[in-house]
C-alpha cells in the first residue's frame, strides 16, 4: 500500500498525460509565453501503462484519473485507457477534460474502458467563456458534454471555478442547467496554482459565497458523509440531483486525502501543493525493475506532509502550475 506517517492510504492515482492545453483559462495559464515540456521529457505510452500497472498490482491503487493539461491532446489516449482497463484487478478510470474534442472521442473512450468524465465549464455565456478561456469554443464544450452523456460515461461531472467580476453571478443558473441536463455540478475554489502567480486569497470566491448564492434559489441538504472525496455534496431540493463544492482553500480536507499524483514527465507528487517530487522516469529509463519503482513510490508517499500548508504564513506556491501538475 501507499501509506503515509499519518495513516492515510492512497488509492486514487491522478496521471497527467500532457502539460499542453488548447484553452488559456485566466486562472490557470497566461495568454502566451508558457514553456512546454519537451517531447523526450514526457513519459511514453508504454511507460504510463507500466507505472499504472505497478500502482494497481503492487500498491493498492483502485481509481485512476487521467488529467493534463488537456488529456484529449494526447494521441495515444484511447490506447492507454484500453490497456489500463485490461489490468487485473481492473481500476475504475475517469478523465478530467475541458471537453473540446470530447464529441468525437467519447464513444471510443467508453468502448476502451473509461468509466466517467469530469468536464470543466465555468459559464453558460459564450462571451464570458471567451473572456475566461481566450478562445471561442463554448459550443464545443456543450457538444462534448452531450456526447459523454450519450456514450454512457456516467456520471458526467461538470467542474466550475467562479471568478469575481466575470461569472460569480452564475452559480444558480449553472446549477439549474446541470440539473435539467442530468450533470453533476461541482464548484471548485480558485487555488494558488496559476502560472502567473497572480492568485490572491482576498479576491477568491469562497465556498461560503457559492453556497449563499445557490440558496437564493435552491434548498440544499448536506449529505452525511463525504469519505475521502474532495467535494462536500448537497442534495438539491430534496434530490436526487446533487451539487458539490471543493473548498481546498477555506475548508481543506487533507486529513482524508487518498490521492497520489504522477506528472506527465514521470514525477510523483504527494500533494497538489507539494514543493518536492520523486523521479520515477529516471528509474524507468535506467532499467529499474517493478519492485524498485514501487519502493521509490512508497518512500515518497511515506513522507507526505499533514496538509497543504495554505494556512501557513510561510506558504510558497509550487513552482509548477496546475497545467504541469495535473488536476
Amino acid at each position: 500500500m501507499l501509506i503515509d506517517t499519518y495513516g492515510r492510504i492512497a488509492r486514487d492515482l491522478r496521471v497527467s498525460l500532457t502539460d499542453r492545453c488548447n484553452l488559456r483559462c485566466t486562472y490557470c495559464m497566461p495568454e502566451e509565453g508558457l514553456q512546454w515540456l519537451a517531447r523526450q521529457e514526457l513519459l511514453t505510452d508504454d511507460e504510463i501503462v507500466r507505472l499504472v500497472r505497478i500502482a494497481v498490482t503492487r500498491l493498492g491503487i483502485t481509481e485512476v484519473r487521467f488529467t493534463g493539461g488537456e488529456p484529449l491532446l494526447r494521441p495515444g489516449l484511447v490506447s492507454v485507457v484500453e490497456r489500463c482497463a485490461a489490468l487485473e484487478p481492473r481500476p475504475r478510470m475517469s478523465l478530467t477534460t475541458n471537453g473540446i474534442g470530447l464529441a468525437r472521442t467519447a464513444t471510443a473512450l467508453r468502448e476502451a474502458g473509461l468509466d466517467r468524465v469530469n468536464v470543466s465549464l465555468d459559464t453558460l455565456r459564450p462571451d464570458v467563456f471567451q473572456r475566461l478561456t481566450r478562445r471561442k469554443r463554448h459550443q464545443d464544450v456543450l457538444d462534448g458534454l452531450a456526447a459523454a452523456r450519450a456514450a454512457g460515461l456516467d456520471p458526467v461531472k461538470v467542474n466550475t471555478v467562479l471568478m469575481p467580476g466575470l461569472n460569480d453571478d452564475e452559480a444558480p443558473d449553472l446549477l439549474a442547467w446541470a440539473v435539467e441536463n442530468g450533470y453533476e455540478l461541482r464548484f471548485i475554489e480558485q487555488m494558488p496554482l496559476d502560472a502567473q502567480h497572480g492568485w490572491r486569497r482576498e479576491e477568491m470566491i469562497t465556498a461560503g459565497d457559492i453556497l449563499a448564492s445557490l440558496r437564493t434559489r435552491f434548498a440544499l441538504t448536506p449529505e452525511e458523509s463525504r469519505g475521502s472525496a474532495p467535494a462536500e455534496r448537497w442534495l438539491v431540493d430534496g434530490g436526487p440531483a446533487r451539487v458539490g463544492v471543493i473548498a481546498s482553500v477555506t475548508r481543506p480536507f487533507c486529513s482524508a486525502c487518498d490521492r497520489t499524483r504522477l506528472t506527465a514527465d514521470g514525477q510523483v507528487r504527494t500533494c497538489l501543493f507539494a514543493t518536492e517530487e520523486t523521479d520515477l522516469r529516471g528509474a524507468l529509463r535506467s532499467g529499474a525493475d517493478d519492485e524498485e519503482i514501487a519502493g521509490r513510490w512508497r518512500r515518497a508517499m511515506w513522507g507526505k506532509k499533514a496538509g497543504s500548508g495554505l494556512d501557513d504564513p510561510a506558504f510558497l506556491q509550487p513552482r509548477r502550475p496546475m497545467s504541469a501538475i495535473g488536476g
